[in-house]
């Protein structure tokens, strides 16, 4: 298929995924929701959790949290997304599109534009909100820069993971599959306090979770203190690519479904 098959149909797809979403409160509510939930009430009501001996984060914890539900909201805006093409296919739309795209792969591809769009609202948003809750940034132009575009990077790993449970499912009844275990890559890391300071299972499921890497990386920016930019970088670019090939696997199967 010719390049421009690709664009022109990631174009479409992305287009109509976009203005949906937009003109739609009962689908931008959730995914920004979730997220500022997490914020107001983990920055505020911990916020003594600076004081605690062996917290050596000197941004302050409310940027601490927002380097958390940074990624979150990137997240979300990814998994979110995927409920999009599940619904489209239970609806029907998915199969009709596919018989009227001269590229398929053009497919997922507007998919994750939709996502992109999504998180960059999402994340504008929450920005917001937190530099009104007092979020000091000490990172220069280039930490902020590595900062998005490493939580970009994981908003187009949910997108593709959870379009491959949708296209293989084709199905509304997806969503806990899609859903639950980036709720556990998120949840199994250092959240609310300094991977330093976890202990028990939670300690050793974070040193195996890679998003712990990308957390740290995220907060490293935030304070001017880049750390573990490299490794952060290679495995989300590694979870992008076999996720790109779960997607691929999953485009086949509703291919051969339809």
């Amino acid at each position: 298929m010719s390049r421009g098959g690709f664009i022109s149909v990631a174009r479409g797809v992305g287009w109509r995924n976009i203005h949906n979403w937009f003109t739609n409160p009962a689908m931008v509510i959730p995914g920004l929701l979730f997220p500022l939930f997490f914020f107001t009430a983990f920055a505020g009501g911990l916020s003594r959790v600076d004081s605690v001996p062996g917290f050596d984060y000197d941004a302050g914890y409310t940027t601490f949290v927002y380097g958390f539900v940074l990624l979150q909201a990137a997240a979300f805006g990814g998994v979110f997304t995927s409920f999009s093409v599940a619904r489209d296919f239970e609806s029907g739309f998915s199969r009709r599109l596919m018989l009227a795209a001269g590229n398929r792969l053009g497919i997922v591809g507007g998919y994750w534009l939709a996502a992109l769009a999504r998180s960059a609202f999402n994340i504008a948003a929450i920005t917001v909100v937190a530099l009104l809750a007092g979020l000091t940034i000490d990172g220069n132009v280039v930490d902020l820069a590595g900062l998005y575009v490493l939580v970009l990077l994981v908003n187009a790993f949910a997108m593709l993971a959870g379009a491959g449970v949708a296209m293989r499912l084709r199905t509304m009844q997806a969503g806990p599959a899609i859903q639950v275990p980036f709720f556990l890559l998120l949840f199994l890391a250092p959240v609310w306090v300094p991977y330093d300071l976890l202990t028990g299972w939670v300690e050793a499921a974070a040193a195996f979770n890679p998003i712990t890497l990308v957390l740290e990386a995220n907060r490293g920016f935030l304070a001017g203190d880049p750390v573990k930019v490299l490794p952060a970088f290679l495995i989300v670019v590694a979870l992008i690519g076999v996720s790109m090939l779960w997607a691929r696997g999953g485009l086949r199967s509703a291919e051969r479904a339809a």
